[in-house]
């Protein structure tokens, strides 16, 4: 659905995206993640043929960026970071406008459609320069689903929105994903990556990773136990690191934590050492590291990004 080879683009000696290589498939929720200034929405615009790249390739939708501009522009949709509306106008109108230009079948049932959806249906008639920035966004996502894209970028969707409209947006999300519609998502809302992506991209400048928020997990964490003495868990710290199944062991008071590779199989064995040993267990349990915590470990160390263009 999406298929970039080696995709850079360049302003003047600064380099916003470096040999970008990427294949998202149709259906997928695919997080691109990253800091201010890495790159991510010079991305955006070069996929969705508003920039053209400096050098490589890319496809959307089997139209070839460069030469088949217009036929992406028509069949995407995006949620730019600051989407920009005609303020003396209404919601409806603004609306409206685009549904024409999108040649919607159904402009007034398409746009209703949405501003209800969206709960602006009440405000319809209101100037958009009278919305709260909450409010702004919300119509702006309605304006980029008028259409019903098969392929929807979204750049920072849930931002100034209260938790009642960023749940709203979570479900248009999972909504339009179960009709097949892919989703390119730019987001700083981990929380919202870690719950709604199928895959998620780390990205400053050059692609760092890609691949499931749990795999990443696995990746930079393993797998940690932890388990709960009744006392001080460090006389017992050399017996379970000796286990030839525990790649690490840290004490912190009462607490034991296991890097394991397959706690479901070795779980037993060391409740029996520990047990053996003298320990007193008041619980185990598998430590969840966010995906925030997984993010912070793989960029702490690259060199800060060039400002984004």
């Amino acid at each position: 659905m999406i298929h970039t080879e080696d995709l850079t683009k360049q302003f003047g000696d600064q380099v916003a995206v470096d040999r970008l290589n990427l294949d998202i498939a149709e259906g997928e929720v695919f997080g691109f993640l990253g800091p201010n200034g890495a790159g991510k929405t010079t991305t955006i615009r070069m996929l969705c043929s508003l920039i053209a790249p400096t050098s490589g390739r890319a496809r959307v939708l089997n139209y070839e960026v460069g030469r088949d501009d217009a036929q992406i522009r028509r069949n995407v949709g995006i949620l730019t970071e600051t989407p920009g509306m005609y303020d003396r106008l209404s919601a409806r109108r603004n609306l409206t406008i685009f549904a024409r230009l999108y040649e919607v079948a159904q402009v007034d049932a398409q746009v209703e459609k949405y501003l209800r959806l969206l709960g602006l249906w009440e405000r319809r008639d209101d100037p958009v320069g009278e919305f709260s920035k909450g409010m702004r966004q919300k119509l702006a996502i309605g304006r980029a689903l008028l259409h019903e894209p098969r392929v929807l970028f979204l750049d920072e969707p849930t931002a100034a929105l209260d938790p009642e409209a960023s749940r709203l947006v979570h479900d248009f999300i999972a909504e339009l994903k179960g009709r097949g519609r892919t989703i390119f998502l730019c987001t700083h809302n981990l929380d919202e990556a870690d719950r709604l992506c199928d895959r998620v991209a780390v990205f400053k400048t050059h692609l760092r990773v890609v691949d499931t928020p749990a795999r990443l997990r696995r990746q930079v964490y393993g797998r940690q136990v932890l388990f709960q003495l009744g006392g001080p868990a460090e006389p017992f710290l050399p017996g379970v690191a000796a286990l030839p199944f525990v790649q690490a062991a840290e004490v912190d008071g009462n607490k034991l934590t296991l890097t394991l590779d397959d706690p479901e199989t070795h779980n037993p064995a060391i409740i029996h050492a520990l047990v053996a040993a003298g320990a007193g267990i008041q619980f185990v349990g598998e430590l969840r590291h966010s995906l925030e915590d997984v993010y912070l470990q793989l960029v702490k160390d690259e060199p800060a990004a060039g400002r984004e263009s």
